[in-house]
């Protein structure tokens, strides 16, 4: 389980903390109670300093949790657009399925299929 130093840092965007505690080093791939890594719930948050900051540091761009939903996929459903550009020009899995019901898409086809056209041409361009 993480630690709450650690949760709190990364639910506040407190990127100054974050910093400090992956130099101490603080796992930055750790979990939440619900299977989540740092950079998942803050590409669902849309925090794009945040994702910034992990993907430089190395996190696991492709972790699945529930319905395997990894962060791109997080950032498509929830419609953040800079956090999508940040991960695809990272090479986050753009092939990657949810497993269950309307997740068990694509990033792609989740953005075609609720009419995020916008996010369906990075995801196209890879920029």
């Amino acid at each position: 389980m993480v630690n709450r130093e650690w949760l709190d840092a990364t639910a506040a965007g407190d990127t100054t903390r974050v910093r400090a505690l992956l130099d101490a080093g603080t796992n930055i791939d750790a979990l939440d109670k619900h299977g989540q890594t740092a950079l998942m719930n803050a590409a669902r948050r849309g925090d794009a300093e945040l994702v910034r900051l992990l993907v430089d540091r190395g996190a696991n761009l492709d972790h699945t949790a529930k319905y395997r939903l990894t962060a791109l996929m997080l950032a498509v459903i929830n419609d953040r657009a800079d956090v999508v550009r940040i991960l695809v020009a990272a090479g986050a899995d753009r092939e990657m399925k949810g497993s269950k019901g309307h997740f068990a898409r694509t990033p792609l086809q989740y953005a075609e299929e609720h009419g995020r056209a916008h996010l369906a041409d990075i995801l196209r361009s890879g920029t």
